[in-house]
This record gives C-alpha cells, sequence and structure tokens, in this order.
C-alpha cells in the first residue's frame, strides 16, 4: 500500500460490524465501489473477527483498526491483520505502541494543542475528531498556516453534502465517514446500495 492512509483514497469508510458475517460481503461492495481503506471500529464484539476475514478474504481491501484507545488494542488488531490504525485520542503510552506496531496510524486530535504535541513526537498525519463538533472546515483552515506540515482526515458528522469541503483544504488528505455504509443496507445485505454509495463517495475531490 502507499506510506500513507490519506492517499488510498478520498473517502474512508467507519464500519461498525455487529455480525462478523457481513465483513467479507461488505468490503468486497466497498472497494468494488473504489474505497479500498475500510476502517472497522473496535465498538463491538464482533470487531476482530470481521477484521480477520476481511484481511483474509478481500485481498484489494485495506483493512484498519478505528476506536484503538488501549495498547490491548493495538496488538490485537494488528495480529487480527489489521494494516493501519485509526484512535480517537492518544497518550504517549498508546502513541507509542502504534508507533511501535509496524502499521500506519492515525491518532486522533481536536486541539492545537494535540497537534503541536504530535508534531513534536514526528507525526505530522492525524485524525481530527470529531470533526463538526470540534469546529469544522474552519478549524482546520485556521491549522493550516501556522502548522502546515500536519495532514488531517477528519471525521465525525461529516456527509456526502460536507465532505467536499472538507477535501478542499491543503491540509486534508481525506476524510472518514459512515454514509455509504447505513445501518438498514448492512442489516438488510443490500450489498449492492453499499457499492453504489461507495462509487459516489469515490467520485469525491477537492
Amino acid at each position: 500500500m502507499t506510506s500513507s492512509v490519506l492517499d488510498l483514497a478520498p473517502v474512508v469508510p467507519v464500519v461498525v460490524l455487529e455480525d462478523a458475517a457481513d465483513a467479507v460481503p461488505l468490503a468486497r461492495a466497498l472497494v468494488a465501489g473504489g474505497l479500498p481503506a475500510i476502517e472497522v471500529t473496535l465498538r463491538t464484539a464482533a470487531a476482530l473477527d470481521a477484521i480477520k476475514a476481511i484481511a483474509a478474504e478481500v485481498p484489494d481491501a485495506v483493512v484498519g483498526a478505528g476506536t484503538v484507545i488501549s495498547v490491548r488494542n493495538v496488538s490485537d488488531t494488528v495480529a487480527a491483520g489489521a494494516r493501519f490504525l485509526v484512535s480517537p485520542g492518544w497518550t504517549d503510552t498508546l502513541l507509542d505502541a502504534m508507533k511501535a506496531s509496524g502499521v500506519p496510524f492515525l491518532p486522533g486530535v481536536s486541539t492545537t494543542s494535540e497537534v503541536v504535541a504530535l508534531l513534536e513526537r514526528g507525526v505530522t498525519e492525524m485524525k481530527f475528531f470529531p470533526a463538526e463538533a470540534a469546529g469544522g472546515t474552519a478549524c482546520l483552515k485556521a491549522l493550516s498556516a501556522p502548522l502546515p506540515q500536519a495532514r488531517f482526515c477528519p471525521t465525525g458528522g461529516i456527509s456526502l453534502a460536507s465532505a467536499p469541503s472538507y477535501l478542499a483544504l491543503p491540509n486534508v488528505g481525506c476524510v472518514g465517514g459512515s454514509w455509504m455504509v447505513p445501518a438498514d443496507a448492512v442489516a438488510a445485505g443490500d450489498w449492492a446500495r453499499v457499492e453504489r454509495l461507495a462509487a459516489e463517495a469515490a467520485a469525491l475531490r477537492g
């Protein structure tokens, strides 16, 4: 894969799976629609099995783990086959574990001080979360002047309608969102709808 998660696609689907059996068909639909990077969040008991299944059975997918908040999460998800890690926030302990994991990672930030602290640690790529609640595009625009070396994947409250305004910013590499994996489509196994929504998202470029 490219050295940066931010350059794989304009949108990284943020996936919450209740049933690991849905993982492979969902991932195939997203990849077919043009979204190869898939963030499976650790919000459900099925998450690790879902990551394992996608890593084993969907070679064109770049599966990552989201909601990584502990050292154990790092080791468990990398062992399951996660090829990138995303956290909603970070501590020194968590950052050290993610750095040692050997896979790309996006630690979460929502304040200027957190961005500066990560830059001090040699990290230039981050998740901006919760994007809309933390100030949205106005906040990211303001950060780009004093901190141009920081690049972001904003996630949290972003939609198909608002994504282009984020992607147009020079310090945004991609956005994270869940609108292309609606819960009702996943529950119904409507993979054609997921593929269609993914294709719509993949066509977004700032």
